[in-house]
């Protein structure tokens, strides 16, 4: 057995009363090489192709001894995609509230995790009285509505569509059952996020059970596709488990017909899912919130805080709008939940998350909430909103640049156009050229564009996209952005080879 060490001699923890004390230099250190990294950087991400940032990375990784901390703080600053320069737009990625991280901080000091009330006796209450007020955020009746925080949309939709199949399918938990004649089906847009397919194979549906619903150039679910989908899915045998309506696509922000699919999920006895992980935040805004009139009527919502919510991740709010349909998700842990604890008035969470270890995320967003309020984020939203719409008319007065369609929330979708493209441009190289482009601006350090495809066949679908997340940014830095990304476009028509390419 080796020697025990003396107490002087272990390194210190974060949590106790002593815990502040050692935190504070460390933090120094952590700010003050977070400052060097960034302007080390210079810019929205490194200069260079990735396989020098590896290997810069991989140095650094092995010699950092004693300065470790310093050391690699600045290494990641310097190797980040900082969602805070205005020229880093590409997704849905947002700068954090230095609020929110100061919180987050509070919360990983004490570590408190969330299966149960005797590891974090606080946090547990505050997430459950956080939960409520979102759900009358969202529309539901609190004292009926039960819900949890994720890691994400991704997680969120798994749970959302869990619970459908428990409550629709005969059986259910178990589908070893399960009548193979059911045929069970989930309806989703072709712009759905890809967490759907993804769910149906985690639950034994298999990806073929999700049934692609058209949209419209938009990108917004077409109602009377949704309508026949359901029609031809029953007279083949099949049985509606769920319709899974998107609020805020992650390319267009389009936001489904909420009612319509309300209506019809109704109609065929199938469960509605929102994904409002993106558009979840339009709730904040009151110019912006009738975009989401009917969410309210969903069986359970996605929300996203680290979106347009500008907490640190993770941040994911998974909201079902009665508690009971929870039910198949209970499970009892004797060391966790015992059921005498419970019937002494010691709570648990246990059964609302897909998770047993959990951080105490809602900290972060409760902190965030009372200090800014609704209203106070709801102007953060609206400002980026806003700053959509400035894109999108810079856009439109660059001749070089081709807008896809108005913005809804904060995202805008355009391609760079060759200057021969009026003579019949191959659409293919047009693809090519849009795709090289933005590598070009990674490659330079220069900005961190969107990339997408619209649905559809062939080519000439690929788009550029900004993701605007960030209120700070001035219609100056939109305007040097899309100036940046002209005169790259331009360099590339223009540079060796670029007649054979495009």
């Amino acid at each position: 057995m080796s020697e025990a060490l003396p107490e002087s001699e272990l390194p210190p923890l974060a949590g106790g009363v002593g815990g502040p004390a050692a935190l504070r230099p460390l933090l120094e250190t952590v700010l003050t090489a977070l400052e060097a990294g960034a302007v080390r950087r210079g810019g929205p991400l490194p200069a260079g192709d990735p396989t020098a940032l590896a290997a810069l990375v991989r140095d650094e990784f092995r010699y950092a001894e004693a300065d470790a901390l310093a050391r690699l703080t600045e290494l990641l600053a310097h190797g980040a995609a900082d969602p805070a320069d205005p020229a880093c737009a590409g997704h849905l990625h947002c700068p954090p509230l230095a609020l929110a991280v100061a919180a987050d901080l509070a919360a990983d000091a004490l570590n408190p995790s969330l299966d149960s009330w005797d590891q974090a006796p606080a946090a547990t209450v505050l997430e459950t009285d956080l939960l409520a007020e979102l759900a009358v955020l969202v529309g539901y009746r609190p004292e009926l509505a039960a819900g949890v925080l994720t890691s994400g949309g991704t997680e969120s939709n798994l749970l959302g569509l869990m619970l459908a199949r428990d409550q629709i399918l005969p059986g259910h938990p178990e589908l070893d059952g399960l009548d193979p004649g059911l045929r069970p089906r989930i309806f989703a847009s072709r712009a759905a996020h890809f967490s759907v397919q993804r769910a149906a194979a985690l639950l034994g549906l298999g990806e073929r059970a999700v049934v692609p619903v058209e949209v419209d150039r938009e990108l917004r679910m077409d109602g009377s596709a949704l309508e026949a989908a359901l029609a031809a899915a029953v007279r083949d045998g099949g049985t509606p488990l769920a319709v899974v309506a998107t609020a805020g696509t992650t390319d267009t922000g389009a936001i489904d017909p909420l009612h319509r699919c309300a209506d019809l999920a109704a109609e065929y006895g199938a469960w509605l899912h929102v994904d409002a992980a993106y558009g979840g935040g339009a709730l904040l805004s009151d110019r912006l919130a009738p975009l989401l009139d009917g969410v309210a009527r969903a069986d359970s919502v996605s929300l996203d805080w680290h979106k347009l919510g500008w907490q640190p991740a993770a941040a994911g709010v998974f909201l079902a709008r009665r508690a009971e349909t929870y039910a198949s998700l209970a499970r009892r842990a004797v060391y966790l939940n015992p059921a005498d604890d419970e019937e002494a008035g010691y709570p648990s969470l246990l059964g609302l998350s897909l998770r047993t270890t959990r951080r105490a995320d809602a900290f972060k967003i409760a902190v965030t909430l009372r200090t800014l309020g609704r209203q106070g984020l709801g102007r953060l939203v609206d400002r980026c909103h806003e700053l959509a719409l400035e894109a999108a008319e810079l856009v439109r007065t660059r001749p070089e640049l081709e807008l896809h369609c108005e913005p809804l929330l904060t995202t805008v979708v355009f391609r760079y156009r060759p200057a021969h493209q009026q003579a019949g441009a191959d659409p293919a190289a047009v693809d090519r050229l849009n795709g090289e482009l933005r590598r070009r601006l990674l490659a330079g350090g220069r900005a961190v564009l969107g990339r997408t495809e619209l649905p559809g066949r062939g080519p000439g679908l690929v788009r550029l996209k900004l993701t605007l997340l960030n209120p700070h940014t001035s219609e100056a830095d939109l305007a040097r952005l899309l100036d940046e990304t002209v005169r790259t476009g331009r360099t590339l028509e223009s540079g060796p080879g670029a007649a054979e390419q495009w």
